[in-house]
């Protein structure tokens, strides 16, 4: 293991654990309230954040998603394409994650931050340095798009514990 690997299986943790305390003991229809008809349901951002995750990391990782190759597409059942991780998706889409339980959101986002780890276990210090897109300036390393994963993943998991938050409010 190297110091990256060890800071970036830590970070991973911290969101792994944010997410069981956010949808801990919510049901169904609470996970799938949304603040106004526009705003993200706290069910919707824990699957949108385990999508990136696992679309991204399975990318660096050659490896097949979580999402298809452990069938969690199927469990889920979504009106999305199998590939879809959240991006650009409409209010309507995001009410799609209505009745979505905690154990399937969680029981997901483990599946996957298991995989992550797992790669991140085979990485060695020079690995991190190396690109994987050019298209852009400068292009990205492998470091740097895990790190822009942790990022994206730790606003989501911070949003959803917000409309935690406003749920219990008195």
């Amino acid at each position: 293991m190297t110091a990256s690997g060890d800071l970036l299986i830590d970070a991973f943790g911290r969101i792994r654990e944010t997410v069981h305390e956010v949808v801990d003991g919510l049901s169904p229809d609470e996970l799938a309230v949304r603040i106004d008809h526009g705003a993200n349901s706290v069910a919707w951002l824990v699957w949108h954040l385990t999508r990136v995750q696992d679309d991204h990391v399975s990318d660096l990782a050659g490896t097949e998603q979580a999402w298809t190759g452990q069938d969690w597409v199927s469990r889920f059942g979504l009106p999305f394409s199998r590939g879809a991780t959240g991006y650009g998706h409409s209010p309507k889409n995001v009410a799609a994650l209505g009745g979505v339980s905690a154990e399937l959101l969680t029981g997901y986002h483990d599946a996957v931050h298991d995989s992550t780890v797992g790669y991140l276990g085979t990485l060695r210090d020079a690995d991190y340095e190396r690109v994987i897109d050019e298209t852009w300036s400068p292009p990205v390393t492998l470091g740097v798009r895990l790190v822009s994963v942790v990022s994206d993943d730790l606003q989501h998991v911070g949003q959803a514990a917000f409309v935690r938050g406003w749920l219990e409010r008195p």
